[in-house]
């Protein structure tokens, strides 16, 4: 799933190329898509872009009159930044949006599609509330934190207490702050809060500046939850690039989290039977949950 810094690269390139340009028509290869009435997307055709923003892992793009394209990625979405009139060809294109010098289009892999667009004229009720983390105090951070007990895993991933952090950058914050991701959020000190935040700040940083300078002047194409350069992160059985100690991974329902045990457990396996209570009682079962989705 596309999270902060992919998305953050995706808006910086699309910015020169649709601000202030005229969206000229939105095609629908498929109905699934849409999840609001009214306004209809049609309602957008002709209005000049105006505005881009994240609202944590979404993409919102707003046009003249307050109307707003709102998509979320989920885990399959990507964008792609087409000649004008582009074919929506093929079973994973779902979308387009036509502008005079080119056309943004929405495709999703596989044949569960999660991915949405919402038309809305306010953002209110597509945000979540999540604090951004590069904007916000340690003080702040910390509230947001231990506002609930919470396995370390849980509350970064919960777009209710943090914006636009997954799975993916939720396990390299952990190995960066040396904590386990079961480490329950109410028994922290005020030392491993403080490293929490600054490894969570400088793995976002680093990553936005990382995916930044792959994409250069062009449209970002492999935005991918797993990286060449992760230290944990979708690297199950490989080496720590820290200590050489293999990476371990808890699977549960439709999650996975990695983790390497000598960085972050003190060299304890966190073995998933044991952990099954735990887990009903503090870990989602589906993206959509864990997204707070209807």
């Amino acid at each position: 799933m596309p999270e902060l810094p992919d998305i953050v690269v995706y808006l910086e390139a699309l910015d020169p190329r649709i601000r202030g340009r005229t969206l000229e028509r939105v095609r629908l290869a498929s109905p699934f898509l849409v999840r609001t009435v009214d306004p209809p997307p049609q309602a957008v055709e002709g209005k000049t872009v105006r505005e881009l923003r994240r609202i944590g892992k979404r993409i919102a793009i707003g046009v003249d009159g307050g109307v707003w394209l709102v998509l979320h990625l989920m885990i399959a979405g990507r964008l792609h930044w087409r000649a004008p009139g582009a074919k929506l060809g093929g079973r994973n294109a779902l979308a387009a949006l036509d502008f005079a010098d080119g056309s943004l289009v929405l495709t999703e892999a596989g044949s569960r599609k999660r991915a949405s667009l919402h038309v809305v004229e306010s953002l209110a009720a597509l945000d979540p509330g999540g604090l951004e983390v590069l904007s916000a105090s340690l003080d702040e951070f910390a509230a947001a934190l231990t506002s609930a007990n919470h396995t370390l895993k849980r509350a970064l991933t919960d777009p209710r207490l943090f914006s636009g952090i997954g799975n993916a950058y939720s396990d390299e914050i952990l190995h960066c702050a040396r904590l386990s991701p079961l480490a329950l959020t109410q028994k922290l000190k005020p030392d491993e809060i403080r490293s929490l935040y600054e490894a969570t700040r400088e793995t976002l940083e680093y990553w936005v500046d990382r995916l930044r300078a792959e994409a250069g002047d062009g449209f970002p194409e492999k935005v991918t939850a797993f990286r060449n350069g992760m230290a944990v992160h979708g690297r199950y059985g490989q080496p720590c690039p820290d200590c050489g100690t293999k990476v371990r991974r808890i699977r549960y329902a439709a999650n996975e989290t990695n983790y390497c045990p000598h960085c972050q457990t003190g060299g304890r396996l966190l073995a998933d039977r044991a952990l099954s209570r735990l887990l009903r009682q503090d870990w989602p079962r589906t993206v959509e949950e864990m997204e707070g989705l209807p």
